[in-house]
């Protein structure tokens, strides 16, 4: 699976600091591709100097490195408003970053992990061998070594991640940066998923216009997409974490006009069927 222009285009210009290429795909071919091609697009245009491949077990992403380390660090000081869905109960219950338990705080693990592999000084770790820690003296124990090259292409955070209980659909949801993410243990995946496919949805698209050349026109494209249970969201674009969270893309996208002429929520509902977590 090739990441299509608009992603790209969302990572230079900082509307994303992640992107999914693909999952439980062929490894390692599309991930030695994508470096080369990577390489080669960096030795073309500076724009893409701060791009890298990360990869995590079988699933492969592109990243803005500053992107992602503003994104890490702010999410780690709870500047990102981030909402959880709890699947392990049904009906499925809303919980936030400050209600204490122990799969949030799993999440908040994570964080840290990020944050400090990606620090605003810029003096990123090597993350090939390190399990995630309960302290920065034992994050720092697990970086000792600097990572080989800064201009390498390739992060591998697969050794970072075998220990946690964070599953894959919550450490997606907060890496793509959507504002409600499902939180679940791995030993409840079955739950669930029954939990989930048996609830209405609501669908929630954020809509972008690429500005383009004079008398061509320019159709929306998905910027990004995440679904919450229909009980969980009456409001549709209006509950308050959703009308914040537009805001938040609208000052992003303020920041970068003369790339997307136009953003916009959109809002439309599922009605329940199989899910694949």
């Amino acid at each position: 699976m090739a990441p299509q222009i608009s992603n790209i285009l969302a990572l230079c210009t900082g509307m994303r600091p992640v992107v999914m290429v693909d999952y439980g795909g062929k490894m390692p071919e599309l991930q030695e591709q994508l470096c080369a091609l990577l390489k080669l697009c960096q030795l073309e245009s500076a724009t893409f100097e701060d791009l890298r491949v990360m990869v995590i077990e079988d699933m492969i992403y592109l990243i803005h490195l500053r992107g992602l380390t503003e994104y890490a660090n702010a999410s780690l000081n709870s500047e990102v408003e981030l909402l959880f869905v709890n699947l392990e109960q049904d009906p499925p219950k809303m919980v936030t970053k400050a209600e204490e338990g122990s799969l949030v705080a799993e999440v908040a693990r994570s964080q840290r992990l990020f944050s400090f592999f990606f620090p605003v000084n810029g003096s990123n770790k090597d993350p090939s061998s390190c399990p995630l820690a309960d302290s920065e003296d034992n994050l720092q124990t697990s970086f000792d070594k600097p990572i080989s090259s800064q201009s390498s292409i390739l992060i591998d955070f697969s050794s970072c991640m075998q220990d946690t209980q964070v599953t894959v659909p919550t450490l997606n949801g907060w890496l793509l940066g959507y504002p409600v993410v499902y939180l679940f243990g791995k030993e409840h995946i079955a739950d669930a998923i029954h939990n989930l496919s048996t609830k209405s949805l609501r669908i929630f698209k954020i809509l972008v216009h690429r500005n383009v050349l004079p008398g061509k026109g320019s159709q929306p494209e998905e910027l990004m997409s995440f679904s919450v249970p229909y009980e969980l969201s009456m409001g549709g674009s209006n509950e308050p974490w959703a009308e914040a969270f537009l805001a938040q893309l609208q000052l992003k996208w303020e920041e970068c006009k003369s790339s997307w002429r136009s953003l916009q929520m959109e809002v439309s509902e599922c009605y329940p069927q199989a899910i694949v977590l």
